[in-house]
C-alpha cells in the first residue's frame, strides 16, 4: 500500500487535504467481480484515547436463505490521533481501520463503511478516505446525516429518495436516504470510492438481512463496539 498522505495534520492542513483529495475520488463503477465484502467500523475506548477498529469479512454471495459466512474478521487498537473535529473523523478512523485492514490474509473487492462517503461537506467522508487509501470500491452507510437536505422516503424497505447539496455548479446529489427496515428510521447511503450511486445502494439493499444496517456494516459495528 503506497502511503497518500502523512496524517500529523493540523485541522486546517486536514481541510485543506481532503478538497484536494475529493478530486481523487471516483464516482463511477471500477468493481472487480465480487467474492469477499468487508464491513468496517471504529470505535472508542479510554474515554476516546484508544481507537478500535473492526474488520468483517463475509462471502459474496451469500449461502442459501441468505445466510452471510464469515470468512475473517481483525481488530486494530492504537492511540487516537486527532481530536474529536467536525468532519474531520477519517483522520481519526482511517489510519487504525488500514491497520486493521494489513493483518487480513486477503483484500476483498468491495468494502461497506460505517460512515459517510460522499455525503460530506467536501465529498470526502471516511468511505471515501479509505477507498482512496486502499484503492478499493466502498460505500458510506451512515446512521445519522452529516450535511444536505433530503425529504422523507417512503415506508417500506428499499425505498429511498435523493440526499442533495448545494455545490459549486448548485445542488447536486450527494447520496441516498435509504429505507432499510419497514418501520424504522433511514440510514444514508453514498458511494465512496470506484462507484455510482446507483451500484452503492444496489449493493446495501442486497447485504440487508433482519436489521437496519447491512450484514457487513451491522457485524463489523458489533466487533468495534466489543470490550476484550
Amino acid at each position: 500500500m503506497n502511503p497518500l498522505h502523512d496524517w500529523n495534520l493540523s485541522p486546517a492542513e486536514a481541510i485543506a487535504l481532503q478538497k484536494r483529495l475529493a478530486g481523487l475520488v471516483e464516482r463511477e463503477d471500477r468493481l472487480d467481480p465480487v467474492r469477499r465484502i468487508a464491513g468496517v467500523d471504529i470505535g472508542f475506548e479510554q474515554g476516546g484515547e484508544i481507537t478500535r477498529a473492526g474488520v468483517v469479512v463475509l462471502a459474496w454471495p451469500p449461502a442459501g436463505e441468505g445466510a452471510f459466512e464469515v470468512i475473517e474478521q481483525a481488530v486494530h487498537r492504537e492511540p487516537t490521533r486527532m481530536p474529536y473535529v467536525p468532519g474531520l473523523l477519517s483522520f481519526r478512523e482511517v489510519p487504525a481501520a488500514l491497520a486493521a485492514f494489513d493483518q487480513l490474509s486477503a483484500r476483498p473487492q468491495l468494502v461497506m463503511v460505517d460512515g459517510q462517503g460522499s455525503a460530506h461537506p467536501r465529498r470526502l467522508g471516511v468511505a471515501s478516505h479509505l477507498g482512496l487509501w486502499l484503492d478499493l470500491p466502498t460505500i458510506g452507510v451512515a446512521k445519522t446525516r452529516l450535511c444536505g437536505r433530503h425529504d422523507e422516503p417512503g415506508p417500506e424497505r428499499g425505498d429511498w429518495t435523493p440526499l442533495v447539496d448545494k455545490g459549486p455548479d448548485g445542488e447536486e446529489t450527494i447520496g441516498a436516504v435509504l429505507r432499510s427496515r419497514h418501520g424504522v428510521k433511514p440510514v444514508f447511503v453514498s458511494p465512496g470510492h470506484r462507484l455510482s450511486l446507483a451500484s452503492a445502494l444496489e449493493w446495501v439493499v442486497a447485504c440487508l438481512g433482519r436489521t437496519k444496517l447491512p450484514e457487513p456494516t451491522r457485524l463489523a459495528d458489533r466487533l468495534a463496539s466489543r470490550r476484550d
